[in-house]
């Protein structure tokens, strides 16, 4: 609405000159449509430099997602981006697989990083705060402004199990050739075995701790003892990489 006040005052000041010819009629309307004009533009300029009318708005959202690697394996992938590792782009998949990977933004406004816990599953942490109008009068009155929703800044918070290991997409792609040996894949049907029996075993001692476990609470047991497993012979990988 301001941006139309603004260019109907800026259009009537310049009829008021032009085509009004009582003088004391054109001076007093060009005078209002004016001040109208300036203090439309004022306002306006509040709006972009100070968000007068707005406040801020802080959301944050929750929701799970998965390894970038398309498989069991608890990888955490990110590309490096700079040195402080401030500006690091983590990358993650919304589904168990998925052709094109998710990733964290990549802007002066967003910070991303990851927190290790004790749960079995990763989630994406989003918190972000925006700028929205007051009420609906500042919505109309700057309705088509772009500045509603302005992104004030944003944390995106990776929370990966502590099971998981972090390592770059050069890192994977490596490993993902090292796999591909003779050698690798036959230690592989190994390791698979290996896997097995250290999951058996995680779940024997817990039922023996506590006979009463759910079926769900046995399934988490299986998995975080699978994931201990997976990242250990990763680590053992990229040591030998070494």
């Amino acid at each position: 609405m301001i941006i139309i006040i603004m260019f109907g005052a800026a259009i009537a000041m310049f009829a008021s000159i032009m085509f009004i010819e009582h003088r004391t009629s054109r001076i007093i309307l060009t005078t209002v449509c004016g001040l109208l004009f300036a203090g439309a533009t004022l306002v306006m300029t509040l709006n972009y430099s100070q968000h007068f009318g707005m406040h801020q708005v802080t959301t944050t959202t929750r929701k799970t997602i998965y390894s970038a690697s398309n498989s069991a394996m608890p990888l955490a992938l990110y590309q490096p981006v700079g040195t402080s590792g401030r500006d690091d782009v983590y990358i993650y998949n919304v589904q168990t697989r998925q052709k094109t990977p998710n990733h964290t933004q990549a802007n002066e406004f967003t910070t991303s990083k990851i927190k290790w816990t004790n749960r079995a599953t990763p989630e994406l942490v989003t918190t972000e705060t925006r700028w929205r109008y007051n009420n609906r009068f500042f919505a109309a009155l700057y309705r088509w402004s772009g500045m509603d929703g302005t992104l004030v800044k944003r944390t995106n918070t990776l929370e990966y199990p502590r099971t998981y290991v972090k390592l770059t997409v050069k890192q994977a792609d490596q490993l993902k050739k090292q796999a591909q040996t003779p050698a690798a894949k036959q230690a592989q049907a190994v390791a698979r075995q290996q896997g097995k029996t250290a999951v058996a075993s995680a779940v024997q001692a817990a039922l023996a701790k506590n006979s009463h476990l759910s079926a769900q609470q046995i399934q988490q047991v299986s998995q975080r003892a699978e994931q201990r497993f997976q990242g250990q012979l990763v680590r053992q990988m990229l040591k030998n990489q070494q």
